[in-house]
């Protein structure tokens, strides 16, 4: 339990004991209130007063000792049952240990929040003494091996240049946002803090999709998922780990008393003027918990159909699905194909005043305006089956569902294509012609899926030729044969291409990615095939003769307009 201390308010204190006025008192709590930054804190930093008056005034007041920490030697065991986060956010260092008591040199110790935080971070009974905040500050840096981080820092920022002045750190959603775009060293910046803005900036300035963060027995790796490859970054030494990990729970709203069981969380940072969320997961592995940081950066989102460089085939059947008044849209492909990306982009074309649209997610990755979206909670009994059965009430036109798991999501999602809705999902298939099957086998009797599917698309993303370095080569004709390569009416001049690498593209001869897709219409002669069970196999076959383009075709023509080479087309597709 905390520990009881007078109900007597700082203020209050200062005031009687006429260390302050009222207005400097007033304007330092103005302050307060809007950034939430400590009031001792801004008291001293302002010079109203000073560390030392602060000290007495509290040691009086209140009835508890202050101690002097600035050379105190503290036994490594009693340092261990505080983390570092912690001790940096609050200001307060473990003294001593006796008993069930844990004595607790604190800046500020009516800050009640953060003893109820540490008793039930160690269930120690919480006896807190009060200490000077420069002194604190130095001994925490001097005992938690401050200089060590500090020193990374400097090491990992060298050569970044101006280009950190552009980034800022982010608490999590619903506290006030950091600029990230700021990574100029501050007197006051935590050496830990630092560390943790400057992993997840080399990330944003690389473009990184994922940030992962990984442990092993001597080392803690740094990769960055960048154009779907992973790539490895300067990382901190082994002995920061615990450091870090605690920091990201505290930014993502996580438990950091929890080791044992896997975490989610969101936070939220302003970089480049702009806000960006992460979806942050915690998982325990044996020599401690892997961190991925989801980067969902909702200013680089393509809410434009059109832009997002279809062929005209499968563009043509998407305009058309969606012009239609009900049905399912399903587009499958694997984990990081770009399909929420297109039914985000789907959803914009929606969006218009006169039609109700709501979305069931989990997560809920980036904010439509007019879009009312709703987040699954699995642990309450909320899931996608339930969640959809609920927003069906609310006479919805156009419902999302973020993905279609099982066998009752399944049942009620066409259930709702069938009642005069358009319900936009996704499901995971290999090609568009394997959602019919995939959709039987969830359970779903074929005469209703024959009904209610309206458009089925399939989706990869190839990396981008670099435009800097990338040349014209001659490919060929039986190589192109080989690859299923026919001629293309609309593509005027043909250039196959191949990078040769560049300081641009990091001599990859990469940047960026384009998506590639195939999409079916459910057409009339499609319809007895899935009635009569058939495969995926023979759906495709009778697709691609009603005109349908594959995967490897419209590939094959991004290759042809120089967007990617041959090796990202048969990389990512297979032969039809």
């Amino acid at each position: 339990m905390a520990a009881k201390l007078q109900k007597k308010r700082l203020p209050d204190m200062l005031l009687e004991e006429g260390l302050v006025t009222r207005e400097q008192l007033a304007e330092c709590v103005e302050i307060h209130r809007v950034t939430g930054q400590s009031l001792p804190t801004l008291l001293v930093e302002k010079n109203y007063l000073s560390e030392e008056n602060l000290v007495i005034t509290l040691s009086e007041n209140l009835g508890i000792p202050h101690i002097r920490v600035a050379n105190y030697s503290i036994p490594k065991e009693v340092l261990n049952e505080v983390p570092e986060a912690l001790a940096r956010q609050y200001q307060m260092l473990p003294v001593s240990i006796t008993g069930e008591v844990l004595t607790l040199a604190m800046a500020d110790p009516l800050n009640i929040m953060a003893i109820d935080d540490l008793h039930m971070v160690t269930s120690y009974q919480i006896e807190p003494v009060v200490a000077m905040m420069s002194e604190l500050k130095a001994a925490i840096d001097r005992l938690y091996g401050g200089d060590a981080a500090e020193t990374l820092f400097n090491t990992l920022s060298s050569g970044a240049g101006d280009k950190t002045d552009d980034m800022v750190e982010v608490e999590a959603p619903g506290d006030e946002v950091e600029d990230v775009s700021a990574l100029e060293v501050g007197a006051e910046d935590e050496p830990v803090k630092k560390l943790v803005r400057l992993v997840i900036f080399n990330g944003l300035e690389r473009g990184a999709s994922d940030i992962h963060i990984e442990p092993f027995e001597k080392i803690l790796r740094i990769r960055y998922r960048v154009d779907g490859a992973l790539e490895e970054g300067l990382a901190p030494p082994k002995a920061l780990q615990s450091n870090l990990v605690a920091r990201m729970k505290i930014l993502s709203g996580c438990r950091i008393d929890e080791h044992r069981l896997p975490q989610d969380g969101r936070a939220r940072m302003r970089y480049r003027g702009r806000d960006i969320d992460f979806r942050v997961a915690f998982l325990p592995c044996k020599y401690g918990e892997k961190v991925v940081l989801r980067v969902l950066d909702q200013g680089s989102l393509t809410l434009d159909l059109d832009g997002l460089g279809f062929e005209p085939q499968p563009m043509s059947v998407f305009r058309e699905a969606l012009e239609l008044p009900h049905g399912m849209v399903l587009m499958t492909g694997p984990t990081g194909s770009g399909k929420t990306t297109t039914l985000y982009s789907a959803l914009h074309r929606l969006n218009q005043v006169d039609t109700n649209i709501v979305t069931v997610e989990d997560p809920i990755e980036y904010e439509l305006f007019g879009v009312n979206q709703v987040q699954v909670q699995q642990r309450i009994g909320f899931t996608f089956a339930e969640a959809l059965r609920q927003i069906l009430r609310q006479d919805p036109d156009v419902v999302m569902v973020g993905e279609i798991r099982d066998g009752e999501t399944a049942d009620t999602a066409v259930k709702a294509a069938l009642t005069g809705h358009l319900v936009l999902s996704t499901l995971h298939t290999n090609d568009a012609a394997g959602v019919f099957p995939r959709l039987i086998d969830m359970g779903v009797e074929p005469f209703l899926v024959q009904s209610s599917v309206a458009l089925a698309a399939a989706q990869r993303l190839l990396k981008r030729a670099c435009n800097e370095c990338k040349e014209v080569i001659n490919v060929p004709q039986d190589v192109l044969e080989r690859n299923q390569y026919k001629p293309f009416d609309y593509i005027e001049k043909v250039n196959f291409v191949k990078p040769k690498g560049c300081s641009k593209c990091k001599d990859t001869g990469y940047r960026g990615r384009v998506a590639v897709v195939e999409a079916m219409l459910n057409w009339p002669e499609l319809q007895p095939l899935v009635l009569q069970r058939r495969s995926g196999h023979e759906i495709k076959e009778m697709a691609v003769k009603l005109g349908m383009k594959t995967l490897r075709q419209n590939a094959l023509a991004k290759a042809a307009k120089g967007l990617t080479t041959l090796e990202q087309v048969l990389e990512h597709t297979i032969a039809d």
